[in-house]
């Protein structure tokens, strides 16, 4: 069986942490990495009820979309109810994983589960995520040094390609140089021609760590003045990786019929389906966003889609929206569903994924706990 170490792992490959918005707060919040993991809870929220359900079924690991500890604290006493949720998981050996904002834009996260819930083709990110800014370092050295500079680029933060690290390319060439007045060259003499067999090594990495590899390349080169090039790569859109879905029905249906269709996929909430939009209008280009996805409202609206789908729409952004298409300035229906509801389609997807992958070394349960927090409509 695995353990938590290598569950987290895991999780983190499918949903890498540094794809989390800067406010967020995700990864391992309580457990032993090197504890193993036969049975896990997968939830919405980490709320009390959960921590209890997983106790009674016994779980080492519980999974939650949304954090527990989202603000800083200075304490988790039992008293407060995040204090409480921590000290019940630890006393029961229980591990606690949030998958928030890293889990919403990745293929097979939050809003592409709710597309493949309703059954949608074609199904690609609303927006695109850009790919982190990379450049391209190209340095010369004498071959006897090639290996203490790819060691100190690499050590740097150069050289990160997905699950690969210390990645670099060397050609072999020749290096001609003069020194002249005033140098004080590692190689040759002042004023004679200098051949010398070099290796032309080719890292990327990271923009933001353009300083500090510089400096490591400097600081480890033997020559007083080295040849070497820094360029900016072409930005790229991850293709698979993006906020918000859109796709296509397998065929048109009304807005009412596709308001039905919703009310089908999701759970039963109190908040219900609520449509702004004529009923008979004709609906098969579908834009969706998992949780509250309002920010994304003009982006739909851009891509043309027909109807709209996410959770927490606020008043004036949907009444500005509506004013579009009553102009006649084109704007997509809308639908507004329960936030917990809209992202309990990824349990399921998140399910399987762990099955395929760990087989029966483990078992994986969906919390049977509602926890959306609205509980009646008046």
């Amino acid at each position: 069986m695995p353990t938590l170490g290598e569950l987290t792992a895991l999780l983190d490959r499918w949903y890498p942490p540094h794809h989390a918005d800067s406010w967020d707060a995700v990864g391992l919040v309580c457990g032993d990495p090197a504890e193993d993991v036969r049975r896990i809870l997968l939830a919405v929220d980490p709320v009390l009820a959960v921590a209890d359900e997983a106790v009674a079924v016994g779980a080492q690991l519980v999974v939650t979309h949304h954090p527990l500890l989202l603000k800083g604290v200075h304490g988790v006493a039992a008293t407060d109810p995040k204090g409480a949720v921590v000290h019940r998981l630890v006393r029961a050996g229980c591990g606690l994983l949030a998958a928030h904002t890293n889990a919403d834009s990745p293929a097979l996260g939050v809003s592409e589960s709710l597309a493949l819930a309703l059954g949608l083709v074609d199904v690609r990110p609303l927006e695109a995520d850009a790919a982190p800014p990379l450049d391209k370092l190209v340095v010369f050295a004498p071959v006897a040094d090639a290996e203490r500079l790819r060691s100190a680029l690499a050590a740097a933060g150069a050289g990160r390609i997905g699950d690969y690290e210390a990645a670099s390319f060397t050609s072999v060439g020749e290096g001609r140089f003069r020194p002249a007045g005033g140098a004080s060259p590692t190689i040759g003499a002042v004023g004679r021609d200098e051949v010398v067999e070099e290796v032309r090594i080719e890292v990327v990495l990271p923009r933001s760590a353009r300083e500090p590899v510089v400096a490591a390349m400097l600081a480890a080169h033997p020559y007083e003045e080295p040849a070497y090039d820094v360029v900016a790569m072409a930005p790229l859109d991850e293709p698979d990786r993006g906020s918000g879905r859109v796709g296509r029905l397998p065929g048109p249906v009304s807005l009412r019929e596709f308001a039905a269709l919703v009310a089908q996929v999701l759970p039963e909430t109190a908040h219900g389906v609520r449509v702004a939009g004529d009923p008979d209008q004709r609906v098969e280009h579908v834009g969706l966003c998992g949780g509250a996805g309002d920010f994304l409202l003009d982006r739909a609206r851009a891509e043309g889609v027909d109807v709209y789908l996410t959770s927490d729409l606020r008043h004036h952004p949907t009444s500005e929206l509506r004013e579009h298409a009553a102009h006649g300035t084109g704007a997509p229906a809308l639908v507004d569903v329960a936030h917990w509801a809209a992202e309990s389609t990824w349990l399921p997807v998140l399910r399987r994924r762990l099955l395929d992958a760990l087989g029966d070394t483990v078992e994986v349960h969906l919390s049977s706990v509602r926890t959306d927090p609205w509980t009646f409509r008046a």
